[in-house]
């Protein structure tokens, strides 16, 4: 019959029309920015650096100014200073750490590789995609003061992987402490053994 192909078009088509308002799955439409859509834990956008906690952010960052992440930046948008001085870590171990960090977003591709060669689990992918600016030069170079956000904070966007992270770090400061004991008990148990040779031999009674 003539005609009847175009009926089963539109016959489809407004299936489709009531089906995108009657069927939750199909609702996919969100009035945006008013409505956001949940964003997936391997979502990433730009790079951010992980403190451990949020009272003293500066005062606690993993990062030790390796300069690892500058070196193997594709775009090379990582600009990095190291500190003169050393401080203690989250671990109490004196570390170097960046006096300057910065990062221009207009340059990153996001390609998360900063993350994935730091050794010290300081530099993370953030999901924060509204970083929209009207100035395209200052504000798109990110500082360190901008960068920082705390391990709990790290936590709560990507739980599973920063759940393994924290539980490698907590075993590496654990074996560092065991090791730390171990040479203060050698050191100790060495200088016993020096103190002992140095004391000469308690002369015998002559009246016996």
């Amino acid at each position: 019959m003539l005609g009847t192909g175009l009926l089963k078009g539109l016959a489809v088509t407004a299936k489709n029309f009531v089906g995108s308002y009657t069927t939750p799955e199909r609702m996919v439409t969100v009035s945006y920015p008013e409505e956001k859509a949940p964003i997936g834990e391997n979502y990433r956008s730009f790079p951010f650096l992980v403190s451990e906690t949020a009272e003293d952010p500066m005062g606690t960052l993993r990062c030790v100014a390796c300069q690892i992440c500058e070196k193997e930046c594709p775009p090379q948008c990582i600009y990095i200073e190291k500190s003169k001085d050393k401080k203690p870590d989250a671990t109490g171990k004196q570390q170097f750490y960046p006096a300057i960090f910065d990062i221009d977003t207009s340059v990153c591709m996001s390609c998360g590789i900063c993350a994935e060669v730091c050794p010290f689990d300081s530099i993370k992918m953030d999901k924060v995609f509204e970083v929209a600016q009207s100035n395209r030069f200052q504000g798109l170079l990110v500082t360190r003061e901008q960068l920082a956000k705390s391990n709990a904070y790290y936590n709560e966007i990507r739980p599973v992987e920063a759940a393994e992270v924290d539980a490698r770090l907590a075993a590496d400061r654990k074996a560092a402490e065991e090791k730390a004991k171990a040479a203060a008990a050698a050191a100790a148990a060495k200088a016993a053994a020096a103190k002992a040779a140095a004391t000469p031999p308690a002369k015998p009674d002559a009246s016996a």
